[in-house]
């Protein structure tokens, strides 16, 4: 049994929000309860999940990103720099915008005492043996793009008026968020990272405003950027990275198979896993992942979060048999395709039905991984 991820039966980190957790994060911004007292019931709902991950048998446990409203934003807030406000228009997803707040630069990037450090260290004390604490984080590459979307290149071109010291300064700020959580205990980090699925999307070029050359230009520099932040990282810190489409209130935002990216991304970004989701033909098929370089792992997200309905068994043994024609067996393995709840809204799933497709998760792993 590996101590470490990726994990045959995984997850991607983030749970369904109790309903009196959403209730009290709503009375603390509203200036109802005080920090203390909003911290209180997270803290006993953090505890009340991990007892739940651990009957459940797995073997990573996280604060199911309680302590967050967005699975990526939040982690940008705590930088220096950042500011943010609610937002008029929102993201674009397949059926309703994701009304999470504009994110924008306020002048150049620096981070002290990222609280996320701390969120960690919460986690780490319900650490046991056969079981590591997990933190995710948007990858930096999602933080760069962040801040050179269509409405808001002006004001960072205004702060950074080259966008090299940009890269430097995102890496930098990783590097010691990366060195702080490794000295508080952290063996396992989890990058999120949304930029790859805009960039295999048949509307690519649309989005980005940009042909095909400048789509390569991108790919180049999220990929320079993750690499810039992993550089240096200690042995045995294991880092992996989730490549998603998006995920909002059962909600896509992008859709296309790897391929326009797995030869770049497979062979050269330098983590130790990939989870992929591949729960839908919105995916495509297991080919890209004839790319893989040797050393890498690949987690199969092929159990929805998005829906409720309980996938087949079988139909998903014979999935993992599909990939492992690209992928030997004991380089796979098997998670959700995202989280339960990338943004503190959640999915349109009931938490009873959250952790039958995780206990469905476990019955596979042990059928085909023994």
């Amino acid at each position: 049994m590996s101590n470490n991820a990726p994990f045959k039966y995984d997850i991607v980190g983030s749970f369904l929000r109790p309903e009196h957790l959403k209730q009290a994060r709503s009375e603390f911004a509203e200036g109802k309860i005080n920090y203390e007292e909003l911290k209180k019931v997270e803290d006993k709902a953090i505890i009340d999940l991990i007892e739940k991950q651990k009957a459940v048998g797995l073997q990573v446990i996280t604060d199911g990103e309680f302590r967050r409203s967005s699975w990526h934003l939040d982690f940008m807030w705590a930088f220096n720099g950042v500011g943010h406000a609610k937002t008029k228009t929102g993201i674009p997803f397949h059926g309703e915008p994701a009304l999470i707040d504009d994110t924008f630069l306020t002048s150049k990037l620096s981070v002290e005492n990222h609280p996320f450090v701390e969120h960690f260290k919460f986690v780490k004390q319900y650490e046991e043996e056969g079981r590591v604490a997990r933190q995710t984080i948007p990858a930096p590459a999602q933080f760069l793009f962040q801040m050179i979307t269509a409405g808001n290149q002006e004001s960072t071109k205004a702060i950074y008026k080259n966008e090299e010291d940009l890269i430097q300064d995102i890496a930098n700020g990783y590097k010691k968020v990366i060195n702080e959580l490794y000295e508080a205990g952290c063996r396992n980090i989890q990058f999120d990272d949304c930029t790859w699925g805009v960039c295999v999307d048949p509307n690519a070029c649309l989005i980005l405003g940009t042909d095909e050359a400048g789509l390569q230009k991108v790919i180049d520099k999220l990929l320079k950027i993750n690499n810039l932040a992993i550089e240096g990282k200690p042995e045995d810190l294991v880092i992996t990275t989730h490549i998603c489409r998006g995920n909002f209130h059962s909600t896509w935002a992008c859709q296309g198979g790897y391929g326009p990216v797995a030869e770049d991304l497979f062979q050269n970004e330098n983590v130790d896993a990939f989870y992929l989701e591949f729960d839908d033909e919105r995916s495509g098929n297991f080919e890209p992942l004839k790319y893989l370089a040797e050393d890498k792992k690949v987690v199969l997200g092929l159990i929805t979060t998005k829906s409720p309905l309980l996938e087949d068994k079988e139909t998903i043994i014979n999935r993992i048999k599909e990939a492992s024609k690209y992928v030997p067996l004991d380089r796979l393995y098997l998670s959700p395709q995202c989280g339960f709840a990338s943004t503190e809204e959640g999915n349109k799933i009931t938490e009873e039905e959250q952790w039958a497709k995780l206990r469905l998760i476990q019955e596979i792993a042990k059928e085909v991984w023994n």
